[in-house]
């Protein structure tokens, strides 16, 4: 591949050197050979194979058929399980945030708490995490503790589906951020709190 440039240089150069005309007839053919060839050399290394598939395509696995037993991610993993995601509820029961929905279901009476329109996804996050995790590993305590808190986020729904506390409990603390009825606003978080809601019924789905 050297020799196709190289070589018509040094020739030309030679030419001069010596003051001897070079044949332009001559030499325009060289040219176009030498771009003949260079396309031809560019077309080559453009052309890619045709995909083979591989004999052993690769498949999707389960994550519930997955199971770490190595030393780093093994305690982590239970520590998850054991202290954050028990941490992550207690949080949420002491903030108020699963008040807020049996208030808005009636179990209780009270004034809504929290400082934003957004707050119901605490639990929906809590919950989601708590959903995958016992896809893996089962704890019937936990799942129970799950059943409880979802019969008072489900208590908390309208008749129409419709679904965030703090407008139904009627917060007009938090009208900077929803306003005054439902989907007045668009940074209300209606729905943004809807998605981390179906977010956690996804994780459900995986529970055994």
């Amino acid at each position: 591949m050297d020799d196709i440039f190289i070589t018509p240089i040094f020739k030309l150069l030679h030419l001069q050197q010596t003051n001897k005309e070079p044949n332009l007839y001559n030499m325009k053919n060289k040219l176009l050979i030498l771009m003949s060839g260079v396309a031809v050399l560019g077309i080559t290394s453009c052309t890619k194979p045709a995909y083979q598939q591989p004999d052993a395509p690769i498949q999707e696995v389960p994550f519930t058929q997955v199971h770490i037993n190595d030393g780093f991610w093994l305690p982590r993993i239970e520590t998850n399980r054991t202290v954050s995601i028990p941490s992550a509820f207690k949080e949420c029961e002491k903030n108020g945030r699963f008040d807020n929905f049996a208030i808005a279901g009636g179990l209780k009476k009270g004034e809504h708490r929290g400082d934003f329109s957004f707050d119901d996804t605490d639990p929906y996050k809590v919950i989601e995490g708590a959903s995958y995790s016992l896809a893996v590993k089962y704890d019937p305590q936990l799942d129970h503790y799950l059943d409880s808190v979802i019969n008072i986020i489900a208590a908390a729904q309208e008749p129409d589906g419709y679904l965030t506390t703090c407008v139904t409990n009627k917060c007009y603390r938090l009208s900077g951020w929803w306003g005054r009825s439902k989907w007045e606003k668009l940074n209300s978080h209606e729905l943004y709190n809807s998605g981390h809601m179906y977010e956690a019924a996804v994780g459900q789905a995986y529970i055994p």
